[in-house]
């Protein structure tokens, strides 16, 4: 049913289990920052502990081998690693700390997926212009050949930037992430134009240098929901849902998997309605330089996050506001048939996963895929035994196969988010994502596997031993 290299993996992020956040000379990130700041986060809540991973590594690969896990998917902390974001200062403590959890995996036959950003830039960075300026790019690609060669020898597989997107979108046009900005129809743009930039560079830096010793592969973790259109007949629907689409996937893998540019309808939207808004500098989408690292070319597989789906119609826009909703001129909705998974924005759509692996074979050249995001929410009163999880899991990892068996796409590995309950960003400790619990309330932060878990657990072991339905 699965290949036999298949990759079984959970996934987490540095800022949201690592705790830790003043610890061995670690410097400040945007979301200690962020969250430091009143009414930005449930509760007043904040990672300054979170799982305290940084002091209970062993816990954490414990769970990690509870599991049966064949890959483990982790982000480094810029600001733990490079405290005032450059190369000029490292804290070798940090280094320290990530070269035992990456050689304790390797130890326990468990390879690590590294993440090298993960919403968490060095605060002295943002300060600078954060990625809202040109030269970030630059800074990012010296701190990756940083990570390349200090670690690169026991990593194989790399993501450079995770969720371009939600970056720019979520941290620099609605405000609801750190750096927490508002600058609504312009600020996303030109942050995901040097996410790009940086994510091409560091890959630039990787195949030159690297790859030819270290062996390993490089990409950029692309979010997307599944969106259709809302009357599968109908013309403006139809449109609807491919603008879309390529507002969102289409913004980051349009230009690194078909063109090096972005997608036509996205690039038209905006220039219209920048000229429409006597928008100075012309439009608000920037141009790639041909005197920079080409974008195109520059992953060697395709890691999606995938975790709801969508119905997509025309409209949306809020008249002459300037906002990337007006831009794409159409806007999403829940089915109400898809049941809701804990939080509002979160349908479970385990079909949803099946088509959008299809889209990205059809129209991305049909490249290697590894699902490196998927899961399923908690909130409100804790359930250890979490049936309707564990049923998730089920579906959708047979909606994996029928894509690997049925539509022939290439998909080599599945990471559950998350290893543990976490810090959930902006909803803090409230929403839970967790193959294992984590009580908060207690300061050895007990780790406790959900029946998710032990459900997730024997289809490992079943499906690495080849078994099938």
């Amino acid at each position: 049913m699965f290949p036999r290299e298949f990759a079984w993996g959970a996934g987490t992020a540095a800022y949201q289990i690592e705790g830790g956040w003043q610890a061995d000379g670690k410097g400040p990130s945007i979301w200690d920052t962020f969250c430091h700041e009143k009414a930005r986060v449930f509760g007043e809540q904040n990672g300054d502990e979170a799982c305290n991973s940084y002091e209970l590594w062993e816990k954490d690969l414990e769970c990690i081998q509870q599991l049966g896990l064949t890959h483990y998917r982790l982000s480094l902390s810029w600001a733990r690693l490079l405290p005032d974001g450059t190369t000029r200062h490292v804290n070798q403590k940090g280094v320290q700390y990530y070269r035992k959890v990456l050689d304790d995996l390797l130890a326990c036959s468990v390879s690590p997926m590294v993440t090298l950003y993960h919403f968490d830039l060095p605060q002295a960075l943002q300060d600078q212009g954060g990625w809202k300026s040109a030269g970030m790019a630059t800074l990012f690609d010296s701190y990756a050949k940083f990570c390349f060669q200090t670690f690169g020898d026991r990593v194989k597989l790399w993501i450079t930037i995770n969720e371009p997107y939600v970056c720019a979108k979520l941290g620099h046009e609605d405000g609801i992430h750190a750096p927490g900005l508002k600058e609504p129809g312009v600020a996303a743009y030109l942050v995901g134009h040097n996410m790009l930039r940086a994510h091409a560079m560091a890959w630039h830096s990787y195949n030159s240098f690297y790859r030819t010793k270290q062996k390993g592969a490089v990409s950029l973790a692309i979010n997307s929901d599944w969106l259709e259109p809302s009357s599968a007949d109908g013309a403006a629907d139809i449109a609807a849902a491919e603008r879309q689409l390529a507002f969102t996937l289409g913004w980051f893998a349009w230009p690194v998997f078909v063109t090096g540019d972005y997608p036509e309808v996205m690039r038209s939207s905006v220039d219209a309605q920048s000229e429409k808004l006597g928008c100075d500098g012309g439009s608000r989408l920037p141009s790639f330089s041909e005197d920079e690292p080409a974008v195109l070319g520059t992953a060697d597989f395709f890691a999606l996050n995938y975790y709801t789906s969508r119905k997509v119609t025309p409209g949306g826009g809020r008249g002459e506001v300037l906002c990337m909703t007006s831009d794409r001129g159409s806007r999403d909705v829940l089915d109400p048939s898809w049941p809701i998974c804990g939080v509002s924005w979160l349908a479970v759509v385990p079909h949803g996963l099946r088509k959008l692996l299809k889209y990205i074979k059809d129209t991305f050249n049909n490249p290697a895929v590894y699902i490196t995001e998927n899961g399923f929410s908690q909130v409100g009163q804790l359930q250890i035994e979490d049936v309707q999880r564990s049923e998730f899991y089920r579906d959708t990892i047979l909606e994996v196969a029928k894509a690997i068996q049925e539509d022939g796409v290439d998909v080599r590995g599945y990471f559950a988010w998350s290893l543990l309950d976490n810090f959930e960003w902006a909803d803090g400790f409230s929403v839970r994502f967790g193959l294992f619990h984590v009580d908060f309330t207690d300061a050895r932060r007990s780790r406790t596997i959900y029946q998710s878990g032990r459900e997730y657990a024997k289809m490992i072991s079943k499906y690495k031993c080849g078994q099938s339905e």
